[in-house]
């Protein structure tokens, strides 16, 4: 009868799992920094097209009053 091999059951290194570990984080930590420069430069883009936004509308605004104004102005202004 043949005997059956035996395995060798050594524990893992700690300090390959550990290794391992710690790519893992400097991955994620890099990845997490480029993320937040990203972030960092589309809030900036959004900023400055909220702010041009802003400003149109208080241009269409005061626009729009102005037309109804002049408007008004023609009405009264107009003979019978």
């Amino acid at each position: 009868m043949t005997n059956v091999r035996r395995r060798v059951l050594r524990p893992q290194s700690s300090n390959a799992e550990s290794r391992r570990r710690q790519r893992r984080l400097q991955k994620k930590l890099d990845q997490l920094t480029k993320e937040r420069e990203s972030l960092k430069r589309w809030m900036s883009r959004l900023k400055r097209a909220f702010h041009a936004m802003e400003k149109l509308q208080t241009k269409i605004a005061r626009l729009e009053r102005q037309v109804e104004q002049l408007e008004a102005e023609l009405i009264e202004s107009a003979p019978e």
